[in-house]
């Protein structure tokens, strides 16, 4: 199984739009592209799920404020999450 993302919402907050969702890492995968149809990103907050203890924190593995609504990010091999981004 690949990096798979689920889009559970979008609202708007005042003038910034946000989407939230979760990833989902294949057994060997250690994160993927979170595409969340934002024009610009000035936030992005990630957490793990599941019941086992995860050894580290989920990273967004860029520079903000991101001028795409596509971000990268790295987890712990095989661990799934929830994200959390605010933009335009």
């Amino acid at each position: 199984m690949a990096f798979v993302v689920n889009y559970d919402g979008r609202f708007v907050m005042g003038s910034k739009r946000s989407v939230y969702g979760r990833f989902t890492n294949g057994a060997g995968d250690s994160g993927g592209d979170i595409v969340t149809g934002l024009n610009s990103i000035d936030f992005m907050k990630l957490t793990h799920t599941g019941s086992a203890v995860v050894a580290g924190d989920p990273v967004v593995n860029e520079t903000f404020p991101l001028t795409s609504g596509d971000a990268t990010i790295v987890t712990t091999t095989g661990a799934d999450g929830l994200f959390f981004a605010i933009g335009n």
